[in-house]
């Protein structure tokens, strides 16, 4: 597939997974974003084998792992809007995440979780 093309792929993959509240970078900003939109998003994100919705708790999973609670909230808001997950959906993500990452790490991501349920509420 032509570069133009899976570019176009991912772009539109990222506005859809993170539905429509993270701008997609324009081309040739970086070649971080560059990559990532047409590897990640073109290739990874688009396979057909697992659900947006798998791949993003999957996704949650490891950003649970690191403790990271701004990615984490952009996550749950995207799942939210995308209606991939409820709200009783996304607070159980952390009742179940906490026995494996530990309390510390999902403490954090507690103030988050409501922070995007509210946002995505509006």
């Amino acid at each position: 597939m032509p570069e133009s093309e899976r570019r176009a792929k991912g772009a539109e993959m990222f506005a859809k997974v993170y539905a429509g509240d993270v701008a997609v970078p324009p081309a040739g900003a970086s070649a971080f974003a560059d990559l990532m939109l047409e590897q990640l998003f073109a290739e990874v994100w688009s396979r057909p084998a697992l659900s947006v919705r798998e791949r993003r708790l999957l996704l949650m999973g490891a950003i649970a792992a690191m403790g990271e609670p701004m990615t984490w909230r952009i996550q749950v808001r995207a799942a939210l809007k995308n209606g991939e997950l409820t709200p009783e959906q996304a607070r159980e993500t952390l009742v179940q995440l906490v026995q494996y990452v530990g309390y510390p790490r999902c403490a954090g991501l507690l103030g988050p979780t409501e922070e995007a349920i509210r946002d995505a509420a509006k």
